[in-house]
């Protein structure tokens, strides 16, 4: 039993995110699907997924097709109880569902003004009144969850649960323009970007570029505060210490190079993704620490 997702851009499209997280988070099976929303393809790769129009996705193993992000986390949490998308207990479940829709409905002046990039952070951005009070409703919300919950720290009810997964992309966008909450928030802002499966995300998006850049500020910018700085640099060839991709198991065929030694991969792909950030990926980490300790 594995599902279809179709998404469409990781550095940018946040509800793609949502998607990705409801399934990858919760160790549900799962193939990813792309669809043109940059390159002007995106009605021609829906036309198949009709009538839904908007990613994410998701067509289930019986080839039905669930259109919005609530009815996927709702037709998830259905299907396989025993994950836990949801809060087991009533109160906090229900709470959880509350500021999951009023995710989906509200917050427009915040995501208008605020489009998601896991790029860089602008400074000196400056949030209009409404963008202000969409913060400010956010944590009010945040508060009322951790009070129902008793979590003060981490997953917005005490584990991870759709509720965090519905506000990664929030967490993303205070980060990513600098905008004011309590240090509180913001250290959960940072607790969900460190994610490794969010670092991923954002390490697979970077595998692309834009020309011109979506969203562009004319203001000053500073790298992502997530993981580490890295001289990881792509080269054309080998020898390298590894004969088969840390990922697929795969012969090498192209090659990195990190700390004066040289990496091989199955596709620039799962190369790229390693370049934009080696500390996200377990596998390669694993690999690389095993032959360096022998």
């Amino acid at each position: 039993m594995t599902y279809d997702l179709f998404i469409g851009d990781r550095l940018f499209s946040s509800w793609s995110m949502r998607g990705w997280l409801m399934l990858e988070k919760f160790d549900l099976p799962y193939r990813s699907h792309m669809i043109g929303l940059y390159s002007g393809t995106m009605a021609e790769d829906m036309s198949a997924l009709a009538p839904a129009r908007l990613v994410p996705a998701l067509r289930l193993p019986d080839g039905m097709v669930v259109g919005e992000s609530l009815a996927m986390a709702e037709t998830l949490a259905e299907r396989h109880p025993e994950t836990g998308l949801w809060p087991t207990d009533p109160a906090a479940r229900a709470t959880a569902r509350w500021l999951c829709a009023e995710m989906v409905a509200g917050f427009t002046a915040l995501r208008g003004e605020c489009p998601m990039q896991l790029k860089h952070c602008w400074q000196g951005f400056d949030p209009s009144p409404e963008t202000l009070a969409d913060l400010n409703r956010i944590e009010t919300l945040w508060a009322h969850a951790r009070a129902v919950s008793g979590a003060e720290s981490g997953p917005l009810f005490g584990y991870y649960s759709l509720a965090d997964v519905f506000y990664t992309p929030v967490a993303a966008r205070i980060i990513g323009y600098g905008l004011p909450v309590s240090d509180a928030n913001r250290a959960y802002c940072v607790e969900l970007l460190a994610d490794t499966p969010v670092r991923q995300w954002r390490a697979m998006g970077l595998t692309l570029t834009y020309d011109p850049f979506p969203y562009a500020l004319d203001l000053p910018s500073l790298p992502w505060p997530i993981g580490e700085p890295s001289d990881a640099r792509p080269v054309e060839d080998g020898p390298s210490v590894n004969a088969k991709c840390p990922y697929s198991g795969k012969p090498v065929t192209h090659f990195l190079e990190l700390d004066g030694q040289r990496w091989g991969f199955c596709n620039a792909f799962c190369r790229d993704k390693t370049v934009a950030d080696p500390g996200a990926w377990p596998k390669f980490t694993a690999m690389v620490s095993a032959v360096n300790d022998s």
